[in-house]
């Protein structure tokens, strides 16, 4: 079988990539914001109805386990607000916590407001008796809360006062510490404006301010701004126990190394598709081998910038088609039909990326499955 593919922008050949594996003691927590597998044969309307293959999504779980990553469940790569509803989430939630327990796994979870839908009737104290049932279902599941950025929160408040008071009364309840994560709008247009401001650095100061005030109920803070620089200048000034996650899926080489006055441990969707790398990076890095651990990474940052590219909210079209090419799942569907939100060349520049970081451990079941999917938009491939 041949593993050449005639694709838009010119032929390529697929080569065999290391097969993954992790080893050693991480110095940095990893988790991988992972995606769900649709069910292409269930009833329903793909745009509507919300239909998960529940064997193959606990699998990728299983995966990611297996080489030491942990799983950041039902965010926003497992298309949270874009095809999957709080019923579907909390369920997804429940089962993957049971299996992390089962195996051993580190989990955390997304607890929201997207049950509520943001409206001007909606007010404070609405969003905050949202976040508690969603963080009471959480943590009745067995898992730890990544307390998610809210729509009805960005639209109801009226300054940072009120993210204060919000995220000051739902931390004061939770049984142990949480993870907030600060989404920018390049990730959701409808975050624009989150702790009061469309000022980044001023909205900073609200949010170190909520931290320092909980600093024993926070575990840490993800931020998805794709800035480095708003990172750092964040990192640097949280309270002492207080983790950054990294979410800037276009620098993370760097900042999960750091520098001499600290470091991002790691909150990724790109660690979706780039599981097999960043086990084996992370390993290096622990290891003492940076020059390793950057050889590695290098040849995976085009690949995560073209996935993440504008509009960066369709970044998951390019996560699930990763999944389905590696053998992870059987099809290219996803929920709420977000296959389509990606342009044909889109996708097989992210099969020419893909190739130059070494991520097809399979170039042929690779280029088999890639066939179709272009020969179904007009690529004879």
């Amino acid at each position: 079988m041949t593993t050449t593919l005639n694709l838009p922008g010119g032929p390529v050949t697929l080569k065999a990539g290391p097969v993954p594996e992790a080893t050693g003691n991480w110095t940095r927590t990893a988790y991988a914001a992972c995606h769900v597998v649709a069910d292409p044969l269930a009833e329903g309307d793909p745009w509507i109805d919300v239909n998960v293959d529940w064997d193959r999504t606990l699998a990728f779980r299983e995966h990611l386990w297996s080489l030491g990553l942990g799983v950041a469940e039902a965010m926003d790569t497992a298309q949270r607000g874009m095809g999957l509803d709080w019923p579907t989430s909390l369920e997804l939630i429940q089962r993957s916590t049971a299996l992390a327990r089962d195996k051993g796994g580190l989990i955390a979870s997304g607890a929201g407001t997207d049950h509520l839908a943001p409206g001007p009737d909606v007010t404070v104290d609405d969003v905050i008796a949202a976040y508690e049932e969603q963080c009471e279902a959480v943590e009745a599941a067995g898992s730890p809360v990544i307390l998610m950025a809210s729509r009805a929160l960005a639209k109801a408040a009226k300054g940072p006062d009120d993210y204060a008071r919000v995220y000051s009364r739902i931390l004061s309840n939770l049984s142990q510490p949480a993870i907030l994560h600060w989404l920018g709008e390049m990730f959701d247009p409808a975050l624009e404006g989150y702790w009061g401001t469309t000022d980044h650095m001023a909205a900073m100061e609200t949010a170190l301010e909520v931290i320092a005030d909980n600093a024993t109920k926070v575990d840490g803070i993800k931020i998805s701004l794709l800035s480095a620089e708003k990172e750092i200048a964040m990192r640097r000034r949280l309270p002492q126990g207080v983790k950054m996650y990294t979410g800037d899926d276009f620098n993370y080489p760097d900042l999960i190394e750091g520098d001499d006055s600290g470091y991002s441990h790691a909150l990724l969707g790109i660690f979706d598709p780039l599981a097999g790398a960043a086990a084996r990076a992370m390993s290096q890095l622990a290891a003492g081998d940076t020059t390793g651990y950057h050889e590695t990474f290098a040849p995976t940052v085009p690949l995560a910038r073209h996935i993440f590219q504008t509009p960066t909210r369709f970044y998951k079209t390019g996560v699930v088609f990763m999944a389905y090419l590696t053998g992870h799942q059987d099809h290219f569907t996803m929920v709420g039909g977000q296959e389509s939100a990606r342009s044909t060349r889109h996708l097989a520049d992210i099969v020419r990326l893909a190739n130059d970081a070494g991520l097809f451990t399979d170039p042929e079941r690779a280029a088999a499955r890639a066939r179709p999917v272009f020969q179904a938009r007009g690529v004879a491939a």
